[in-house]
């Protein structure tokens, strides 16, 4: 089988590096990677060569003679992904994108959604949402103190003591805690809040203050995402979330709800509370946002508050994300790989597969999509 790794417009990351290629190759697989893909990182095409991989001069070069195709983002055109028959994998955001889907199903390709891999232990090392949320959670710490006009740690200088940043994180999954722990590196004071009572000891592990509020049943789903909030749920968060924001020199919010808008949780007004020159990052803002006015890579200001809306920062770590990324692709493909046959297997008992499957043989076969049809 032939695996190509196309270059993608606007994208910073990419899905393979010279090491996860050679991998590839043990396992029995022919690689094509497009020219220069891996140029703005560092990985350089005889690099590629080196690990045993072909050079394609341009996508429509490999494009239709691939088996498979893995990307790190949705196709421009998905009815011309791949080839009929082939497979393709790549994050789709599938219940935002259901058009997308239906047409790579009606091409005939077989698609596989990085997002939908389960959030089990022995699938782990394929989770993408989990390795590339970590390094958002991180980098939108160090965003928050290049933007802030204080330090972040208390200084004792014969000028005066400088106090400790006030960081509040909402939302303690893998991108919180990420995001916790950055910000305690740093030196900053942290709080955090989640609906989530479990994750309590994660936060207080790692050195922050856990804001409780008593929302009463909340919990997870099995894939690890907080549950939806009623009405009356989010009305008494937003109440206690405003109180800590009006406290806080950065505020950082990651509560998403897979699959569905973000919850709203901040108010202009709220927002517009904290001190001058405070910083609000908002890492779902391309599910419609935490914070209310947040837009997808745009920076505005609100009241001397400096709000803004970053939903994937794991690209400004570019070459790290690229590994992880290029891990999990690997982690996949050995898994569902036939030494035998030199073929993936499309069993669709396999727990992992079932999850992650949207379309085979010209079908949508995900059942959350074919519910929702």
């Amino acid at each position: 089988m032939l695996a190509f790794f196309p270059k993608e417009s606007g994208q910073t990351r990419i899905a393979l590096t010279p090491e996860n290629t050679a991998k590839l190759i043990k396992l029995g697989l022919r690689v094509t990677v497009e020219t220069e893909l891996g140029r703005a990182l560092g990985w350089m095409d005889d690099d590629y060569r080196k690990a045993g991989a072909e050079v394609a001069a341009t996508a429509a070069e490999a494009l239709f003679q691939a088996d498979i195709v893995l990307r790190v983002s949705k196709p421009e055109n998905p009815a011309q992904a791949a080839k009929s028959g082939a497979w393709h994998i790549s994050r789709l955001d599938p219940f935002r994108e259901r058009a997308a889907v239906d047409a790579m199903a009606a091409a005939g390709i077989n698609t596989v959604s990085m997002e939908m891999i389960p959030r089990s232990t022995y699938a782990q090392k394929m989770d993408v949402l989990s390795s590339q949320a970590s390094l958002a959670g991180y980098a939108a710490v160090i965003l928050a103190a290049e933007r802030l006009p204080r330090l972040f740690p208390m200084m004792m200088t014969p000028s005066g003591t400088l106090k400790a940043t006030k960081v509040f994180i909402i939302g303690a999954g893998v991108a919180g805690l990420q995001a916790i722990a950055t910000a305690r590196r740093l030196g900053a004071k942290v709080e955090a809040f989640d609906t989530r009572p479990a994750v309590e000891e994660q936060v207080l592990s790692l050195g922050a203050k856990f804001v409780k509020v008593d929302l009463g049943e909340t919990g997870q789903t099995t894939q690890g995402y907080a549950r939806e909030l009623t009405e009356e749920q989010l009305a008494k968060q937003r109440e206690v979330m405003a109180k800590q924001v009006a406290q806080s020199d950065v505020v950082i919010t990651t509560a998403r709800v897979f699959g569905r808008t973000a919850p709203r949780l901040l108010s202009l007004d709220t927002i517009g509370s904290m001190r001058t020159g405070g910083v609000v990052i908002d890492l779902a803002a391309d599910a419609g946002g935490n914070v209310e006015g947040s837009e997808d890579g745009v920076e505005k200001n609100v009241n001397g508050v400096l709000l803004i809306g970053a939903s994937d920062l794991s690209d400004r770590v570019a070459i790290h994300a690229s590994q992880m990324l290029s891990n999990n692709y690997f982690a996949l493909i050995e898994h569902l790989w036939d030494k035998e046959t030199k073929t993936l297997r499309s069993n669709p008992d396999d727990d992992i597969l079932s999850s992650c499957l949207l379309t085979l043989n010209g079908r949508v076969v995900h059942p959350a999509l074919t519910a929702a049809s």
